[in-house]
């Protein structure tokens, strides 16, 4: 599947529809466990992100990411904004003069997560976003290739979902959360649950195109 960047429109105004739906959800995950600022923090950085939408359809892949990571960097507060710019400029930068396919996205994307993960330092499995998206990131790298594309989405949703869940027996080693020891198990944590949401739209969005 040949991929073009007129579809971020859509997966854009998903991802903001859908943390618009679960905003109070979500922020009431973050006031468990955070300061309750998270879902603010997204919701400010999507509404930019709405605004630059049909900008950023017209870009070639490599420069649309890079525009989505400056965005992320300047306009989002909290660890969230850093991080996520971080994503999406790694995204970019492994983009950058190639044709864009599912492969090639798959293995930008890890690219991207992987440099998340060092400027968060660190990994799944502390109770962070990074639970959905390394998982996620894994999943799409390793079937991108060789399953259908029907078949790729619906895995990567059951994934995200699998990811965010698996946050509620964890014990949180970063951010606030982790102050609070072990009161912080039995909590979703909120970015894992934010990421899950945007991550399952945009699979719905590309289910409805193919």
């Amino acid at each position: 599947m040949k991929i073009t960047p007129v579809i971020l429109e859509k997966l854009i105004q998903a991802a903001n529809d859908v943390i618009e739906l679960h905003a109070e959800e979500v922020a009431e995950l973050d006031r468990n466990i955070g300061d309750g600022d998270h879902v603010i923090n997204i919701q400010r950085g999507l509404k930019v992100l709405v605004e630059q939408k049909q900008e950023l359809s017209e870009l070639d892949w490599a420069s649309a990411w890079s525009k989505l990571g400056m965005s992320c960097m300047s306009k989002i507060g909290g660890a969230s904004g850093s991080l996520l710019g971080t994503l999406f400029l790694g995204v970019a930068k492994d983009l950058k003069d190639k044709e864009v396919d599912t492969l090639v996205f798959a293995n930008a994307f890890s690219t991207g997560v992987d440099a998340m993960k060092a400027r968060g330092k660190s990994d799944a499995g502390e109770k962070t976003m990074l639970d959905v998206l390394v998982p996620v990131a894994n999943a799409l790298q390793q079937q991108a290739e060789s399953a259908p594309l029907t078949e790729l989405l619906t895995t990567l949703k059951a994934v995200a979902i699998a990811g965010m869940e698996s946050t509620e027996g964890m014990l949180a080693t970063k951010g606030r959360a982790s102050f609070l020891g072990e009161r912080s198990l039995g909590h979703i944590d909120a970015g894992a649950r934010s990421s899950q949401l945007i991550i399952c739209a945009i699979c719905d969005v590309l289910l409805q195109e193919n």
